[in-house]
């Protein structure tokens, strides 16, 4: 029976044989212990928006046939991306973190493309193997995680000329069944809360690294796979009594060191073998999806601006000029960046395999909103909270007979507020901005899905500069020589373009 609720996507995590190891020591049952069941319970609802609301997180699949998870669906159409996006919004809304599935959710999509050109080319059966993957995926509901970020060793040097070979994940072996594979993936999302992870190559290849071009699925406990948990600013607040010092209690974040010691990949689960060439296009198509899906960030905004309103309103200055003005402008920059990623959905474009891919170049941009804004939400969350926010003492203190109730009368706000209410927004604020969950709303916000330069080169390379010249040039009455008219350039027709229904 496929998944359907996030109870049974819970249940379905146990009695797997993971090696994590947290703390220095080996996790005997990942799913109870305190410091990850929040990530989990984050994925689980993932499960529960798409039997609440069918239309947005529950589409119909032409691969299955059925209804299945929007995170399992090839996108059919700009408006797919469209949906996407407003379901990661909601998501952020209801988790206030990342809730872990859209790297899976672009790496499928972006395989769906760049297979079916493999195939083109060199006559291969790796799109049809995808399909099917795609299809065992849907029909049982499974989560995919995608693994990325090799290690890389010394920046200045490709795969192949690293003094350790194993920096970048590698084939070792093979037989006539598969390939073996070594190596290790960097901060990876949701790892051990996945059913399966696609393996995918970093960077652009070169024929002397084609041992290094493989794409494939595993299952997440796979024979030779070892996890060792990243730690989160605050993550221990988990583990402790009460829940008003973890801000977020129920929901939060999660990566992994994720290390693969001969790997076996099986033939009909590879999707890439040595087709070095096509490194580059996997990697710039998923990047093009997953820096749109950066939108999730102004879900977490939402609730960041809600708790800013809340405990203005609990320190009695709702109304203050100030306030407002502060309210309005973290407002701003988070409709800024929604309006990019959502636009760049908006602006998709149908491939030769029938997938649907945006639009790039609004794409890096939503993604470069996301390396700053973030950090000025933030920095204007804290304002409004004031210094409480830093130096709040335990929830222990507050129910201490001593203690307490010297604290509930000197920190006491506006009159007929409780306390602890009080209290518990700014726990809020401290954990999105400096605490557990601050990990995915600011550092991964600037880290993820590449660094701001990575955003800048693909910005640079799509600026069109020799379009934009013309356009001032035919204004200015400048005589020249021109090969092509404003309108019949590309560009012009790429951002013009009349949408499809």
């Amino acid at each position: 029976m496929p998944i359907r609720t996030g109870q049974e996507y819970i249940q379905s995590l146990r009695g797997r044989k993971l090696t994590v190891y947290l703390f220095g020591e080996l996790v005997k049952d990942p799913v109870d212990h305190p410091m990850i069941r929040p990530s989990i319970n984050a994925v689980a609802e993932t499960y529960d928006l798409a039997a609440r609301e069918e239309e947005l997180a529950s589409p119909m699949s032409k691969i299955s046939g059925k209804h299945i998870n929007r995170f399992l669906h090839i996108a059919e159409s700009a408006q797919d991306l469209v949906l996407q996006n407003k379901m990661q919004r909601k998501l952020g809304q209801l988790t206030g973190t990342c809730f872990q599935r859209c790297v899976g959710m672009d790496a499928i999509n972006s395989l769906h493309s760049t297979t079916f050109e493999i195939d083109e080319k060199h006559h291969t059966g790796y799109h049809k193997r995808l399909l099917e993957f795609i299809k065992q995926m849907q029909e049982e509901n499974f989560v995919i995680g995608g693994a990325m970020t090799d290690v890389k060793g010394d920046r200045g040097k490709s795969p192949h000329e690293q003094a350790d070979p194993d920096l970048f994940l590698r084939i070792t072996k093979r037989t006539k069944d598969g390939v073996y594979v070594k190596g290790a993936k960097a901060h990876q999302t949701g790892c051990i809360n996945s059913h399966w992870i696609i393996v995918m190559p970093t960077m652009r290849l070169t024929e002397k690294d084609k041992d290094y071009a493989i794409v494939g699925a595993i299952p997440a406990d796979a024979p030779g796979i070892t996890y060792i948990y990243g730690r989160q600013s605050c993550d221990t607040r988990s583990m402790e009594d009460g829940d008003i010092d973890a801000g977020n209690s129920k929901f939060a974040g999660q990566e992994a060191l994720m290390i693969l010691d001969d790997v076996f990949i099986p033939n009909d689960k590879i999707f890439m073998d040595g087709e070095y060439e096509f490194a580059a296009m996997l990697v710039e198509r998923f990047t093009c999806y997953h820096r749109r899906s950066y939108v999730c960030k102004t879900g977490l905004g939402d609730v960041l601006i809600g708790a800013s309103a809340a405990v203005s309103d609990y320190n009695g200055i709702p109304d203050v000029s100030h306030i407002r003005d502060k309210l309005v402008e973290m407002t701003h920059l988070n409709e800024s960046i929604y309006a990019a990623g959502i636009a760049s959905s908006y602006q998709a474009q149908e491939m030769k395999s029938g997938v649907w891919l945006n639009d790039d170049m609004l794409a890096n941009v939503c993604k470069h909103n996301v390396t700053r804004f973030p950090y000025e939400i933030s920095r204007l969350a804290q304002d409004i909270a004031g210094g409480l926010v830093v130096t709040m003492p335990s929830e222990q203190d507050f129910r201490h007979p001593v203690a307490g109730p010297l604290l509930k009368k000197y920190l006491a706000g506006r009159k007929g507020i409780d306390v602890e209410n009080r209290m518990r927004v700014l726990r809020l604020i401290e954990n999105m901005t400096l605490g557990r969950n601050a990990v995915g709303y600011l550092t991964e916000s600037m880290h993820g899905a590449g660094s701001p330069q990575a955003q800048r080169i693909q910005i640079a390379r799509q600026m069109q500069l020799g379009y934009k010249k013309k356009l001032a040039k035919n204004l200015a009455n400048v005589k020249e020589n021109a090969e092509e008219t404003p309108e019949n350039s590309d560009y012009f027709k790429r951002v013009f373009k009349i949408p499809q229904k």
